[in-house]
C-alpha cells in the first residue's frame, strides 16, 4: 500500500501571506500617519516631553525649535515608511527602511527609561502608566515588524555566486 502525503493548507499560506502584507504595509501606514501629524503643533507638543529628557535627543531642543526638531522626525518617519512600502520591489530599499525603523523603535523605547511617569506610581514597578507607559510598550511590536521587514528584504538580495 502507498502512503500519500497531504500538500499544505493553501488557506494557511493565503493567511500567512496576509499576515504579512498587514505587518509591513500596517507599519508604513503608522509611520506615513504619525510622521504627517509630526507637521502638527499637537503633535510637536506632544513628544516635547520624551525629547527634554532623553540623553540621546534632548541636544536638538538646544539647536531647533519645539516645532523643527518634531518635523525633522517626521521627515524621517515618512521617508523609512517609503523605504519599507518598496521593499517588496527593492530589497535594498526594505533593508535600509527596515534597519532604519528597527533603530528609530529602539530609540523611542529608550524613552521608557529616561521619560517620568512611565512607571504608575500608585501600583509601582512593574506597572506601567497610560501615558507614557503604555503609548510607548507598543513600540515593542513595531521593533519586531522593523526586524522582519528587514530581515525578509535581506533573504531576497541575490548572493554574489
Amino acid at each position: 500500500m502507498e502512503e500519500t502525503t497531504t500538500p499544505p493548507c493553501d488557506r494557511h499560506i493565503t493567511l500567512e501571506k496576509l499576515g504579512q502584507h498587514t505587518m509591513r504595509f500596517g507599519l508604513v501606514l503608522v509611520l506615513f500617519w504619525i510622521g504627517a501629524m509630526k507637521f502638527t503643533a499637537y503633535e510637536a507638543e506632544g513628544i516635547q516631553g520624551f525629547i527634554q529628557n532623553s540623553p540621546f535627543f534632548s541636544w536638538m531642543n538646544h539647536v531647533f525649535s519645539v516645532r523643527a526638531v518634531s518635523g525633522l522626525i517626521g521627515v524621517s518617519e515618512i521617508l523609512i515608511g517609503i523605504l519599507i512600502a518598496f521593499g517588496p520591489q527593492s530589497p535594498r530599499a526594505g533593508v535600509l527602511g527596515g534597519i532604519m525603523a528597527t533603530g528609530m523603535f529602539l530609540s523611542t523605547l529608550s524613552f521608557m527609561l529616561t521619560t517620568p511617569g512611565v512607571v504608575e506610581p500608585s501600583l509601582g514597578f512593574p506597572a506601567i502608566s497610560v501615558v507614557p507607559g503604555q503609548f510607548l510598550i507598543k513600540d515593542v511590536v513595531l521593533l519586531g515588524v522593523s526586524l522582519w521587514c528587514a530581515g525578509e528584504a535581506l533573504a531576497r538580495i541575490p548572493r554574489p555566486s
